[in-house]
């Protein structure tokens, strides 16, 4: 069956160096936290010397500096993508999706260590939070509350406790949601929760109809 509705994001041999050993990193620093983490393992796992990995990022602080830095970013940017028209393109959320789960690993155990992007990931997310709700979309109506940053907080705590929760996540659902399949069981769920209270009955359509079509291609990509 052909391929519907995948972007094609760059292939591991496509990346520059640094780039490769910050993703390995990422995955490293997930599995093992910062303390268990070696230069060798994340050299080994992005394909390349130790010797560059100490070129491109003289220590391990640096290299996770760097991993704070690009999942901080990462999260931002899809998290305005998930506010615009693009939430409803099934290509953008595959790519999204992508980029997304090694981001969400490594933050996972971010969160549970205290690394700083971590809370700089939260306190951001929040004022991106009450800023939208402050200033809602057509079709978004602003929540009663009386209190908007415990509001926006509850939301962020919320949402980014999924990660935190995988582990137990993925026994209740008998699948790992740091996968395409377990995330997209996942995302679907948390926008029905949310649904047109907090995105617009059009854009919370948009993304019920790209889902669908995303796991239609996951589908289509297991038969072949």
């Amino acid at each position: 069956m052909a391929r519907t509705g995948r972007a094609a994001g760059p292939a591991p041999e496509d990346l520059t160096a640094r780039a490769r050993i910050r993703d390995a990193a990422l995955l490293q620093f997930a599995e093992h936290g910062m303390k268990g983490a070696t230069f060798r393992g994340i050299a080994e796992a992005a394909g390349v010397s130790v010797g560059l990995v100490q070129h491109h990022f003289g220590s391990k602080e640096e290299l996770r500096e760097a991993c704070d830095a690009y999942a901080l970013d990462t999260v931002l940017d899809l998290t305005s993508t998930a506010a615009g028209e693009a939430m409803g393109d099934p290509g953008i959320l595959a790519a999204a999706v992508r980029a997304d789960l090694p981001v969400r690993r490594y933050l996972a155990r971010a969160l549970v260590d205290g690394s700083a992007a971590a809370g700089r990931m939260f306190d951001d997310l929040v004022g991106v939070t009450e800023r939208y709700l402050a200033d809602p979309p057509p079709g978004v109506a602003s929540p009663a509350t009386r209190d908007p940053l415990a509001y926006s907080a509850a939301i962020v705590a919320m949402t980014i406790g999924i990660e935190v929760l995988h582990q137990h996540l993925g026994r209740v659902l008998g699948t790992d949601t740091f996968t395409p399949q377990g995330s997209l069981r996942l995302r679907r769920a948390v926008l029905e929760i949310f649904d047109d209270r907090l995105l617009g009955r059009e854009t919370a359509a948009r993304a019920h109809a790209a889902m669908d079509r995303y796991e239609a291609s996951l589908q289509g990509d297991n038969d072949e």
